[in-house]
């Protein structure tokens, strides 16, 4: 799947809360540096993972699922196999009000979810990575 980069650009300017799913204490962690790179550009960012729940990371509470993360998160990202995808995106719409964009990382990619996500009004990317657009379109 393609997406203009007006698009990408747009979302990460709109954005200001970031759930991260499946965030790592390793900071070696793929997850673990992308999510510490969007708090260092000044995303809020929520960490999400089960197996850390009640632990701190970026200042934050990790929490253990998104029925437990604040309303005003805006974007998920998610740093899960794509078959964890659908269960992330019902939860995600079931309790984030505020819910703008469903990110999946690169690897990640599920057509039907994207699919109910979009039918509710949320921007879906899937298979990209938002540390990597960010300087890109942005700037470092």
């Amino acid at each position: 799947m393609t997406y203009a980069d007006d698009d990408l650009k747009h979302i990460l300017e709109r954005t200001r809360v970031i759930a991260v799913v499946g965030v790592s204490l390793n900071p070696e962690r793929p997850s673990h540096y992308v999510a510490r790179y969007l708090a260092l550009k000044g995303y809020r960012v929520i960490p999400v993972n089960p197996g850390h729940a009640g632990r701190e990371l970026f200042g934050e509470e990790i929490r253990s699922d998104l029925s437990q993360v604040p309303k005003e998160v805006d974007m998920v990202d998610v740093f899960r196999r794509s078959d964890a995808v659908p269960a992330i995106a019902d939860a995600a719409l079931a309790h984030l009000p505020n819910l703008k964009t469903f990110w999946m990382q690169i690897g990640v990619e599920h057509a039907a979810a994207a699919a109910t996500l979009q039918s509710r009004g949320v921007d879906v990317i899937m298979n990209r990575c938002p540390k990597i657009e960010y300087p890109r379109l942005i700037g470092d």
